[in-house]
C-alpha cells in the first residue's frame, strides 16, 4: 500500500529544484483566460450542490463545461488521477476522487477544479457548504478564506514566499485551526505545478524573492482540528488524521507592477450561491 509519506516525496518531487519561470505581460493575458474558465466552472457547479447530488454528478458538468469551452480538464490523466475534479468532503483535505455518495446536508465540499487553455493552466479551488452547517464549520469556512486573502496581500515585489506562508499560518492558528504542512501552493504556467513551492506555513523573510511576472497559486488547507493528515487507499485521497473537516480555497495570483494581479474570482461563485439562496 502506497503511504502518505511516498505520496508527498512522489508530489514534492514533481517540483524538484527546476527555476523559476517568470512569464511575460502578454502570458499572464492568457493565463487569465484559463483562470477565470476555471472560476466560471465553478460557478456553474455553485448552483446545483445540494443535499442529494453526488460528487461524480458534479465532475461530469465539470468536464462537459470545460471541453465545451475548448479547453482541456487539467486534472484529468495529470499524474495518473482519474477524473477532472478532485473533490474533497468533510474531513477530506485534498485530492478526493469523485464518488457515487450523495452529498448530505451539512456536509462540506472542496471542489479543486484544473483547467488548460491556450497552452497555460488555471487551477481553483472552492469549499461549499452543502445546505445548513454548523456555526462551527462555517467559522472554519470564513477563516479559510480570510487566510487565503491575507496571504495574497503580500504577494508582492520584495517580499518572499514566506512572508505569504507566515500571513496564512498566523490568522488560522490565531483561532486554534490545524495548517497542513505536507501539501503546498504551487507556482502555475505551461504545467500545473512549476515552482516555487508556496507553504501555507513559514517564516517571514525566508523562501523565494518575489518579482514581476511570477504565478503562483496560492491554496490554504486548514483543520478543524489537527494538522496532521493521513491517506486513503486509493492512493490520492488525503484525510484530517483526528477526522475532523478541512478546509481548502485557492486563487491563481500573478505579480504584475510590483503587486498581486489575481487572475481567478470568486464572484461568479458567490453570485450563484446568493442567488441560489434566494
Amino acid at each position: 500500500m502506497k503511504t502518505v509519506h511516498d505520496f508527498l516525496a512522489n508530489f514534492a518531487a514533481l517540483f524538484g529544484k527546476h527555476m523559476i519561470y517568470y512569464k511575460s505581460k502578454e502570458e499572464i493575458e492568457l493565463m487569465r483566460i484559463s483562470a477565470q474558465l476555471v472560476s466560471k466552472c465553478l460557478g456553474e457547479l455553485a448552483t446545483i450542490v445540494k443535499p442529494g447530488i453526488t460528487p461524480l454528478d458534479l465532475d461530469k458538468v465539470a468536464e462537459e463545461y470545460i471541453r465545451d469551452h475548448d479547453a482541456v480538464p487539467g486534472f484529468l490523466g495529470l499524474y495518473d488521477f482519474p477524473n477532472s475534479l478532485c473533490i474533497s468532503v468533510n474531513e477530506q483535505v485534498v485530492h478526493g476522487i469523485p464518488t457515487n455518495k450523495p452529498l448530505e446536508d451539512g456536509d462540506i465540499i472542496s471542489v479543486d477544479c484544473g483547467a488548460l487553455k491556450n497552452g497555460f493552466y488555471g487551477d481553483q479551488a472552492y469549499t461549499f457548504p452543502v445546505g445548513e452547517v454548523s456555526q462551527e464549520i462555517d467559522q472554519l469556512l470564513r477563516v479559510t478564506k480570510e487566510s487565503l486573502v491575507l496571504g495574497i496581500e503580500q504577494a508582492k515585489v520584495g517580499k518572499r514566499i514566506g512572508d505569504v506562508s507566515f500571513a496564512i499560518q498566523q490568522h488560522a492558528e490565531s483561532h486554534g485551526y490545524g495548517v497542513v504542512r505536507e501539501l503546498v501552493g504551487h507556482g502555475l504556467g505551461r504545467k500545473m505545478h512549476e515552482s516555487p513551492e508556496v507553504p501555507n506555513y513559514g517564516k517571514r523573510g525566508k523562501g523565494s524573492l518575489i518579482k514581476n511576472g511570477l504565478v503562483i497559486a496560492i491554496e490554504p488547507m486548514i483543520n478543524l482540528g489537527t494538522k496532521r493528515i493521513n491517506q486513503l487507499n486509493d492512493g490520492w485521497t488525503i484525510i484530517t488524521a483526528d477526522r475532523k473537516p478541512s478546509a481548502h480555497y485557492e486563487h491563481d495570483v500573478a505579480i504584475v507592477d510590483g503587486k498581486a494581479d489575481v487572475l481567478t474570482t470568486f464572484d461568479y461563485v458567490e453570485e450563484a450561491l446568493q442567488a441560489v439562496a434566494g
